[in-house]
């Protein structure tokens, strides 16, 4: 498939439907724009725009501030989450000057899943990749995540833990160890929703590990799982350190993904 392709099928697929949200994680539709949010005050607050503002664009900056306004209220910190195809295309200065913070370009990389997933995997000797099974893997994934980023992590016990167990089918875990009794050497998700995509988030690694292939591997064995549950495409937001990795196994640049953060307690 062609870029242009690739896109056509995220949009439709993923972007442009209105899904369903769940009692503890609602999705609510105001105009044309869509946010969701955790109701008991987690982190992962989103607003999205993908069929732009409405029709008067006389109106636009209220639409801003009617979504900014209702976090706000709630006491909760939300991303809106832009690509550089949105309307109206200067989105995102009105995005700042209604108070949201501008965080850092991402490349949004899309591929189809199977000439991903039949490459090889290549590990240094000893070390294996899997799926997270138990508690003690997320413990010890928050461990090294809190070494790799010198931070608390408690979301990944407190939020993504939970969240694991309630719907197994919507993500997959994926480590990588030399032993179940060791450290992990690092660590990536998946998530899945209604669409072809395989959404792969993440990916850390211990500093002294990093270039040896572990996030490489942590991609393909992703890509596996993804078309075990009948998913064709995947799809990341990649980092300029993740880019090129992703370009090298054959996956495509297909739009700029940039978040506006707009935190109440700064305000």
């Amino acid at each position: 498939m062609t870029p242009e392709e690739l896109l056509r099928v995220f949009h439709d697929e993923t972007r442009a439907p209105i899904r369903l949200g769940t009692a503890q994680r609602p999705i609510e539709v105001d105009g044309l724009i869509r946010r969701e949010y955790d109701v008991d005050g987690g982190q992962w607050n989103m607003v999205e725009s993908p069929d732009g503002l409405g029709p008067d664009p006389d109106a636009y900056d209220a639409v801003i501030a009617r979504q900014r306004d209702f976090f706000a209220h709630r006491g909760l910190q939300v991303e809106w989450k832009t690509y550089d195809y949105d309307e109206p295309a200067d989105l995102g200065e009105r995005l700042l000057r209604a108070g949201f913070v501008k965080e850092d370009d991402e490349a949004l990389i899309l591929g189809e899943a199977a000439p991903l997933a039949a490459q090889d995997i290549r590990l240094p000797e000893g070390v294996t990749v899997r799926a997270a099974e138990t508690e003690d893997d997320f413990a010890r994934i928050r461990a090294m995540l809190e070494e790799v980023w010198d931070k608390e992590q408690s979301w990944v016990t407190d939020s993504l833990l939970p969240g694991w167990q309630r719907d197994p089918r919507a993500m997959d875990v994926v480590l990588i160890e030399e032993s179940p009794d060791g450290p992990v050497l690092c660590a990536a998700r998946s998530e899945y929703d209604e669409s072809s995509f395989t959404g792969l988030w993440g990916g850390s690694t211990r500093a002294e590990w990093r270039g040896r292939g572990l996030y490489r591997a942590t991609l393909l064995h992703r890509a596996r799982l993804g078309l075990d549950r009948g998913k064709d495409h995947v799809r990341v937001d990649a980092s300029p350190d993740s880019e090129p990795i992703l370009r090298r196994l054959g996956l495509h640049r297909v739009a700029t993904t940039t978040p506006y953060v707009f935190d109440p307690r700064s305000h």
